[in-house]
C-alpha cells in the first residue's frame, strides 16, 4: 500500500515553475511511456522541453500546477478553452489522485467559459485516464518528432453545457 501523499494544492503557473515543470515532463516520460514507446521515441519527446515553444506553452494558455507541500507535482495546460495541450503529472505520484484534481479543475473551468468540448492529443499510455473520464477516440494520429514517429490518439469529451449543469445539481 503506498504512502498517502499530504493533501496536494492547485494553483496558476508562475514563471519560476518553468525548470520543475521540465523535469515533471521528462520524468513522466521517461518513467511512464516505456511499455508504448521505444527509448529512442521517448527521447525525442522529451527534447520538445529544450524548445522555447514549451515554455511559451505553457505561460499563453491556462496552466494549472498541482503542488505537494509547495512543490510543484503536476500540471495541465489548456489552450483555448478547448483544448488541453499539456498534462503530465510526476511518476511519483502517478495514481494517487493528481491527475485527477487537474483533469477535473480544468473541465470545470472550461465548461464556465462556454466550452462544449475537450479534445487532447493522447499518448497510448494515457488513454485509459481519459478513457475513464469520459474521452473518446476519435483518430489515430503520427507525430514527426525528429528523426522519430510518436503514435498518439486524439480523443474527445462532449461537455454538458452550464445551464445544464445548474439544473442537474
Amino acid at each position: 500500500m503506498g504512502q498517502a501523499l499530504p493533501k496536494p494544492g492547485l494553483r496558476p503557473f508562475l514563471p519560476s515553475d518553468l525548470a520543475a515543470l521540465v523535469d515533471i515532463f521528462e520524468e513522466s516520460i521517461a518513467e511512464l511511456t516505456g511499455d508504448d514507446y521505444s527509448p529512442s521515441q521517448q527521447e525525442a519527446w522529451i527534447a520538445l522541453a529544450e524548445d522555447e515553444a514549451f515554455a511559451q506553452k505553457l505561460a499563453q494558455g491556462l496552466t494549472l500546477v498541482a503542488t505537494v507541500e509547495g512543490s510543484p507535482v503536476g500540471f495541465i495546460a489548456l489552450k483555448g478553452n478547448e483544448v488541453i495541450e499539456l498534462f503530465h503529472v510526476h511518476p511519483a505520484v502517478a495514481g494517487q489522485g493528481i491527475g485527477t484534481m487537474l483533469y477535473d479543475a480544468v473541465e470545470k473551468l472550461a465548461g464556465a467559459r462556454g466550452a462544449a468540448r475537450l479534445v487532447a492529443e493522447v499518448s497510448d499510455n494515457a488513454q485509459p485516464f481519459f478513457q475513464k473520464h469520459g474521452f473518446q477516440p476519435q483518430r489515430r494520429n503520427t507525430l514527426p518528432l525528429g528523426d522519430e514517429w510518436l503514435g498518439t490518439t486524439t480523443m474527445e469529451k462532449r461537455l454538458t453545457p452550464q445551464e445544464d449543469r445548474r439544473l442537474s445539481s
